[in-house]
């Protein structure tokens, strides 16, 4: 196993927070997911969901976002201490991924991801695949969106000892 705390199995990194304006999920909905519960207030309530609400791509998305921001601050922190530096190549895909709950205008959801399992990459030596739990939680730390994800990634050379 390694030492490097940065691929602890079990380790939950809080990526940020997003706070849903009614304006940014107006915006994405009418460009990505264009319905009426996401892109017309009046419609919204009217709905079965009694309001406006983010649509599912638009969380999933705001999680992309936050990870990839994460990643490169935890890069640049790594370059400063002088540590090795990881490289990330694509996503093979995710899976189960779940909109438990709306998320409405107004509302802050803070996103996660824990590592659940690295694996050397047969593929291409030197790399693995990183396996993920992600999550985006209300303010009350209720789920309001979770998936697996994994992601290749050529780790410095001693994280996949023992793997």
């Amino acid at each position: 196993m390694t030492s490097d705390p940065d691929f602890t199995i079990g380790k939950r990194v809080a990526l940020g927070d997003y706070l849903f304006t009614e304006q940014a999920i107006i915006e994405f909905a009418r460009k990505y997911d264009p319905q009426p519960f996401h892109t017309d207030p009046e419609a919204a309530r009217q709905s079965m969901f009694g309001g406006l609400c983010a649509s599912g791509w638009h969380t999933t998305a705001v999680w992309m976002k936050l990870n990839v921001a994460s990643t490169m601050r935890r890069l640049e922190e790594r370059t400063r201490a002088g540590l090795p530096v990881y490289q990330f190549g694509p996503s093979p895909g995710f899976r189960n991924l779940r909109w438990i709950r709306p998320v409405y205008a107004g509302q802050t959801i803070s996103y996660f991801n824990t590592l659940t399992g690295i694996k050397p990459y047969k593929g291409r030596p030197g790399w693995s695949i990183l396996s993920g739990s992600s999550e985006g939680l209300a303010e009350d730390g209720s789920p309001v969106m979770t998936f697996d994800s994994a992601v290749l990634c050529a780790c410095p050379p001693d994280q996949t000892d023992g793997v």
